[in-house]
């Protein structure tokens, strides 16, 4: 596309400093693809508080519903008032309001989750007895708990800057934290170790930034068009189908991660009871034309292998209530 814009291209963001930083590179690609974007003027960001951003003295799963990020963001797109949303993808539930598509998926990030901690580890395994772990993500809990279930997990929200002055304040002894967001605000040196899939699966599209439209902007689709990387697409097209078929509830910890092998798509996905004391693991592969057809298969499969009330809300209170019996060890099926 070129030529004279009428106004400028106006891009969704929240105000964090990760967000923010999602936005400007955003914003670079669109003006390295296209000379008219480049102009003074041609794109503006605007900074939209969302309900996950207002309420940080809770977990997330105690406010309620799904897409506490990304709420007020769509709201805006579908008013007209912004022509694209950019989102850390693991944000944006499965299910969009009617109107909208994700457009355009950039280059992903290392996936992986990594460990900060107050003294050298090498991972949760090297953790001291009874060592304070702070998240809040029931993922991420529910796999501490599994692999240690001697371990406290206390609660423990806030961007990036806010959760590790957390830990230097000594709040907890370790936390965890998505690689990509250290990485991309500079910080990748702050983590202690990274813990591989096997340890702790990341979240679905963790490390992904999706570009959301309305459905019938045709204009923004082909501004957008060039930045869309197509093997972070498939993979993340995977992953979301899984999560779509799994259609838990915001307290289910859930996991998947996919990755190309030749020309085959592996995607492994994750179910945990709560607590950490059971879990389904599956994987399978397909072509990557048969990305969301392998999403909803392995869904579906561990749906079906789990317990009924994992997916229901709040039936267990979570590991923050005591997590497993002492000297338990988890179940894994696969």
């Amino acid at each position: 596309m070129g030529g004279v814009l009428a106004r400028p291209l106006r891009i969704g963001t929240r105000g964090s400093k990760l967000a923010l930083w999602q936005a400007a590179e955003t914003a670079r690609l669109l003006a390295a693809a296209h000379p008219a974007l480049a102009a003074p003027g041609a794109l503006e960001t605007v900074v939209i508080r969302t309900t996950g951003d207002a309420v940080t003295d809770r977990p997330l799963y105690e406010i309620g519903g799904k897409g506490l990020f990304t709420k007020e963001i769509e709201a805006a797109l579908l008013a007209g008032e912004v022509d694209v949303a950019v989102h850390s993808l693991k944000d944006v539930p499965s299910f969009l309001p009617p109107g909208l598509r994700l457009a355009a998926f950039l280059v992903r990030e290392d996936a992986r989750d990594c460990l900060i901690s107050q003294t050298p580890v090498t991972g949760l395994a090297d953790l001291p007895a009874a060592a304070r772990v702070g998240t809040s993500s029931p993922r991420r809990a529910a796999q501490i708990l599994a692999a240690r279930p001697d371990l406290q997990v206390v609660s423990l929200r806030g961007n990036v800057d806010t959760r590790l002055a957390k830990i230097a304040a000594g709040e907890a002894d370790a936390t965890l934290l998505a690689l990509a967001g250290l990485s991309r605000l500079g910080l990748a040196d702050r983590a202690t170790a990274l813990l591989s899939e096997q340890e702790m699966l990341p979240a679905v599209a963790q490390g992904a930034i999706g570009l959301e439209i309305r459905a019938d902007d045709a204009d923004t689709a082909a501004w957008l068009a060039p930045l869309d990387h197509a093997e972070t697409r498939h993979r993340v097209v995977a992953e979301r189908a899984m999560l779509a078929a799994l259609d838990g509830s915001c307290r289910t910890p859930i996991g998947g991660h996919a990755r190309l092998v030749g020309d085959r798509l592996v995607l492994e996905g994750l179910v945990v009871r709560p607590d950490g004391g059971d879990m389904r693991r599956d994987r399978g592969d397909a072509s990557i034309s048969d990305a969301a057809a392998l999403g909803a298969e392995i869904g579906a499969r561990l749906k079906a292998s789990a317990d009924p009330r994992w997916f229901a809300g709040p039936h267990f209170e979570g590991p923050q209530a005591g997590g497993m019996a002492p000297g338990a060890a988890p179940k894994v099926s696969r």
